[in-house]
């Protein structure tokens, strides 16, 4: 069953950074926190884009592609509602190198980079966080790209699915051929082959631009080691989150992470998202 991202309650607490934040200081941001739809293709920023905002995913997710002089492009990291898009606001850059475009549509909360700063500076919960989140998300970049010199397209492709997998309350994902090759940097017909041993395996079900993904563990298994990389960096982030509040600061969380991450494990399961 497809789900509509717009039936689906919208909250803050949808993304974990927010949601591990002091009750208090979320309140603070919470009038300036805009939900924005978030179209499959639209750019967020580029080398020529002015950066004016950051984008806290919810249902949707992002990827940071990097693109040759010739327009050959490949992607270095999937953002989704583990993190931020726009971090660069954070280490005084107003320009990008890469491009950030939505790979799965859904929702995000838009906040003026301004605003981020001015939190960042002054509010030490939210200092901790964006730095253990740049640690996890340049722990993704450095991974990709060994995995990207060293494995298979199968394997690269199997590594895709998963990290979208993990960041979207579905099993079921909407990405042509040709996205996934561009995403990956390789040949479109290495992705049909890819995705046909997948399909004749009876691991996914791909048609016209959808994948069902059918049978999760058995893409765990023929994907390469890049993966489980990730997917500690990644459980250790949402840890550090969820404890960081009580152990460091003595606060009250605004959210309890670990019970939200196995309302979606379950959810899963069921094919629907429990918010």
């Amino acid at each position: 069953m497809s789900i509509v991202y717009s039936q689906i309650p919208h909250s803050p607490h949808q993304n974990y950074l927010l949601a591990a934040l002091p009750i208090d200081e979320l309140e603070q941001l919470h009038p300036h926190l805009e939900l924005v739809p978030m179209q499959m293709g639209e750019m967020l920023w580029g080398p020529d884009l002015e950066l004016n905002h950051v984008y806290f995913p919810t249902t949707s997710v992002v990827s940071l592609l990097n693109f040759t002089e010739d327009g050959k492009s490949t992607k270095i990291a999937i953002i989704g509602n583990e993190g931020l898009v726009g971090l660069s606001h954070l280490m005084g850059g107003n320009t990008m190198s890469n491009v950030a475009v939505v790979q799965g549509a859904g929702y995000a909360y838009r906040l003026k980079e301004n605003l981020l700063k001015q939190e960042f500076n002054h509010v030490m919960p939210m200092q901790h966080q964006m730095l253990r989140y740049s640690q996890a998300l340049l722990t993704q970049i450095a991974q990709t790209a060994v995995c990207n010199q060293h494995h298979s397209v199968e394997q690269h492709l199997c590594r895709l699915l998963l990290l979208y997998l993990d960041r979207v309350p579905s099993n079921e994902l909407t990405m042509t051929q040709e996205m996934i090759a561009n995403m990956l940097g390789v040949r479109r017909e290495g992705i049909t082959e890819a995705a046909g041993k997948l399909q004749r395996k009876n691991i996914i079900h791909y048609s016209r631009g959808h994948i069902k993904v059918l049978d999760r563990p058995r893409l765990e298994t023929e994907v390469c080691e890049c993966y489980k990389v990730l997917k500690k960096e990644y459980d250790q982030l949402l840890s550090d989150l969820s404890t960081m509040r009580s152990t460091l600061f003595g606060k009250k969380s605004s959210f309890d992470l670990s019970t939200y991450c196995e309302n979606r494990r379950k959810a899963k399961l069921t094919n629907y998202p429990t918010i």
